[in-house]
């Protein structure tokens, strides 16, 4: 380890950063900042009740925590140079105003800092997107559609709110969308995917639903089918070039 890096490192002694709410460690990942080797730092606790959530256990913000920031701080810094990022995820990881604490100790190694979002607090995203190299936002549907998905009234219009941070911020991104054919079927795809691109959007990634975690049988029963169709995969791929639309 060299010197520079040494001097950069936060002590193990308590921090603003200990409070924050932490459900797991992944300790290495390749897909979740793309290019980059990351540890996942998952935190507990999210405001709106997808009923398609595939991680409903980190949807309370009163679960107890799996592990305390120092053990994480204490295995990233054993892992300096061999990883390249730390990506935060949740849950929702701007629930938790530890964050921007735990943020600023691991940017303070040398890690280059991811954020996964779905945009429900716009202003605590703007708040900690200074600190951040990466952002994952989700966009889930169409903003008027979100409380149907959420449960929660305004929720499309924190989504659109924070899609307009991350666009502004110029920071690296990746704009990602979960399809069903139930919550958007093709003509609100296409609608959805014309306005993002209208918003200035060049990188959207289309996700599968996954019926793993999902409260909502109907959904989890529902055949996929030939969803999306080619020709709409098509029209999507040509609005977002730098996009990755093929879905399996």
């Amino acid at each position: 380890m060299n010197a520079s890096i040494s001097a950069n490192m936060p002590t193990l002694a308590a921090s603003d950063a200990n409070g924050l709410r932490i459900a797991g460690l992944t300790p290495y990942s390749s897909i979740d900042y793309p290019g980059c080797l990351s540890a996942v730092v998952w935190v507990q606790g999210c405001p709106w009740r997808c009923s398609y959530c595939h991680n409903p256990h980190l949807q309370s913000r009163t679960a107890p925590p799996q592990m305390a920031w120092n053990e994480v701080l204490a295995f990233l810094q054993k892992r300096v140079g061999l990883l390249d990022a730390v990506v935060f995820s949740g849950g929702e990881a701007t629930t938790d105003r530890h964050l921007p604490a735990a943020m600023a100790e691991a940017k303070a190694l040398g890690y280059k800092i991811g954020l996964h979002t779905a945009g429900c607090y716009p202003e605590r995203l703007k708040a900690v997107l200074p600190l951040v190299d990466w952002v994952g936002l989700d966009v889930k549907a169409m903003w008027d559609d979100y409380p149907k998905l959420t449960g929660v009234t305004g929720s499309g219009r924190n989504a659109r709110n924070s899609l307009e941070a991350v666009l502004a911020s110029g920071l690296e991104y990746q704009i990602r969308t979960t399809i069903h054919s139930t919550w958007l079927p093709e003509p609100n795809l296409r609608k959805l995917g014309v306005e993002l691109a209208e918003y200035g959007v060049t990188d959207l990634s289309l996700q599968r639903f996954r019926a793993t975690g999902c409260a909502d049988q109907t959904l989890c029963a529902e055949p996929i089918g030939a969803y999306p169709s080619a020709v709409l995969l098509d029209e999507l791929q040509l609005l977002f070039p730098q996009g990755r639309l093929s879905v399996g």
